[in-house]
């Protein structure tokens, strides 16, 4: 893909807690003359964004509509229990729900965890945001599971957290709008998360690798052996043949019948 259908830009999407980075360096060593826009969006709205053409791709939490959305998802995170740091709770290095049954559990409007059935008591009321939790959890109001990610995106000194067995997990996922066939820079950004070489066939026109001033003396003197040898049995065939092609003696006298 050259010239004028390079797009000006790249824009990826991603919510709280994904962390792109490495995948941008990536980017950049590969793509220098495309530049990538980050966009960062709330879950709620991820898939609205991608869907209505905001950005070319993005990191989500699954689910997402496979009506109108592909995805691949990525890795799952664990789920943590976020606690005051002199809880009881953090004797422990793992946490179960019933660990949980006389704690007070908030559950954010933003909530990221499919739970059938809250663990722990309700709170009075739900906070609004994760972010608002955090506060009330700090207040000592009561504790908040949330995906490892975000314990540590909202992270505070007189905050911890410990992993909780058997509870819902959110699992992270690169999905971009359905269209046929995926746009090539989509493809790269594919290819980069999947962890293809820079010369891999899918995504743009694979750059034939070139090779290295070792393997180019290897064939060089490949190619000398070879010449030398030819050379050589031509000589020999001249040496034991007149010009008439008859068979000569050591001499180079014609054999005599």
């Amino acid at each position: 893909m050259t010239g004028s259908d390079i797009p000006s830009s790249f824009r990826l999407a991603y919510v709280p807690g994904v962390t792109p980075t490495k995948w941008v360096r990536v980017w950049h060593e590969r793509l220098p003359g495309t530049p990538l826009e980050l966009i960062q969006v709330p879950p709620a709205e991820a898939g609205r964004l991608l869907a209505d053409g905001g950005a070319e791709a993005g990191l989500v939490r699954l689910p997402v509509d496979r009506d109108v959305l592909s995805a691949i998802p990525l890795y799952t995170e664990t789920t943590v229990v976020v606690i005051p740091k002199d809880h009881a709770v953090t004797a422990a290095e793992e946490v179960t729900l019933p660990d949980l049954a006389d704690e007070i559990v908030l559950h954010p409007l933003d909530d990221l965890l499919d739970w059938e059935t809250l663990p722990g008591r309700p709170a009075i009321e739900r906070p609004a945001t994760t972010a608002d939790a955090i506060e009330l959890v700090a207040a000592g109001v009561g504790v908040l599971l949330v995906p490892q990610s975000l314990a540590r995106l909202h992270h505070r000194k007189d905050l911890t957290y410990r992993p909780v067995l058997e509870a819902p997990e959110s699992r992270v996922a690169l999905s971009w709008p359905q269209e046929e066939p995926t746009p090539d820079l989509v493809e790269e950004f594919i290819g980069i998360v999947r962890g293809r070489t820079v010369n891999s066939t899918r995504g743009r026109a694979a750059t034939p690798p070139q090779p290295s001033a070792k393997e180019k003396a290897k064939a060089k003197r490949a190619g000398t052996a070879t010449g030398s040898a030819r050379k050589q049995a031509a000589t020999g065939r001249h040496a034991g043949t007149l010009k008439g092609g008859k068979p000569t003696g050591k001499r180079g006298k014609p054999r005599g019948r």
